[in-house]
């Protein structure tokens, strides 16, 4: 199966995006400040999204953020200082102006950087807007920044229904949430089956979308145990992962999530009940300490280049590709 062609104006704002995917390593990233408790928003300070950044840039040189303000704007100057080579900002609520309008400004005082923008994270499953609502609103941003490559997120099966197709079609890429461990058959089968899974659905998604296809959300989770997840079967999927699937300007997966996020434990989710392992999907702990899955992750070795938006050279690092690819 194969989609159909882009048009020419889609294909101009995704070629950055198509060379991000191809050749750098992404990885889904909250700042550790940002922290929501009961609705309040404690927003992150610069000097915590650097120690994060700092944390990160061995192995990571492309970002995929769910904030836009909240001190998450401050991301891009950052990103860009430690020499990220690629960064996809995500909105939490597009129909908010100014989560909009920080968004937008990142993209046009880093140009080099930003090669996205998410509109929202699974807000058709959790059922917070309609197609036809989201579908407008596209619209409405596609006027204001008909240059950038727009998407939205929402777990895979949402994007194979048949009544997905409306809303497909403002989309210039796909980026969705495939995760085996909410499959009935996960804690019994082998983590090359988790692995094969994810690879199959990014192919069936490819095959309904023009665009490239990045898989922003999968991974395991490193508690609770008694659930079948713990820091050996997270370190496990993920070297299954890296040789089943191998990224391309079409296809590629990130890395989820950078940090454990203990707060998430009692925060609002879009299905009913206690999910103590939102807090576990960390690739380092809340205090930046790497989990045993960080021991598979190749670092990327460092060279010379320029920094995409100021053109000053500066030491950074860039994949090894006689290493395992991702």
């Amino acid at each position: 199966m194969a989609a159909a062609a882009c048009s020419a104006a889609t294909e101009s704002r995704l070629a950055p995006l198509r060379t991000a995917l191809g050749e750098h390593r992404f990885v889904a990233y909250q700042p550790t400040a940002l922290q929501v408790h009961d609705g309040r928003v404690t927003p992150a300070s610069s000097a915590s999204i650097r120690a994060d950044l700092e944390v990160l840039r061995p192995y990571f040189d492309a970002l995929v953020t769910y904030d836009a303000l909240n001190g998450a704007e401050q991301v891009p100057a950052v990103a860009a200082d430690l020499g990220f080579r690629a960064l996809l900002i995500g909105v939490w609520d597009p129909f908010d102006d100014a989560q909009v309008d920080a968004a937008l400004a990142a993209a046009r005082a880093h140009p080099g950087l930003v090669v996205g923008v998410s509109l929202g994270n699974e807000m058709l499953f959790g059922q917070r807007r309609t197609q036809a609502e989201l579908a407008a609103r596209l619209d409405a941003i596609r006027t204001r920044a008909p240059g950038l490559a727009l998407s939205t997120t929402e777990p895979f099966h949402i994007w194979l229904e048949p009544q997905a197709g409306p809303l497909l079609s403002r989309l210039d890429f796909l980026l969705a949430n495939v995760h085996p461990v909410f499959e009935s058959w996960f804690r019994a089968a082998p983590d090359q089956n988790a692995a094969g899974f994810v690879v199959d659905v990014t192919r069936l998604l490819a095959a309904r979308h023009c665009g490239p296809v990045l898989v922003k959300e999968t991974g395991v989770p490193t508690a609770p145990s008694g659930k079948g997840y713990t820091p050996a079967r997270q370190r496990s999927f993920y070297e299954a992962l890296q040789h089943a699937f191998r990224s391309t300007p079409q296809r590629a997966f990130a890395w989820f999530a950078a940090f454990d996020a203990p707060w998430r434990a009692a925060d609002w989710h879009p299905v009913p009940g206690e999910h103590p392992e939102e807090a576990h999907w960390g690739l380092f702990d809340a205090e930046r300490r790497p989990k045993l899955v960080v021991e598979i992750i190749p670092r990327l070795e460092r060279r010379r280049v320029e920094q995409p938006d100021s053109g000053r050279p500066t030491d950074r690092p860039s994949v090894d590709r006689r290493s395992i690819d991702r």
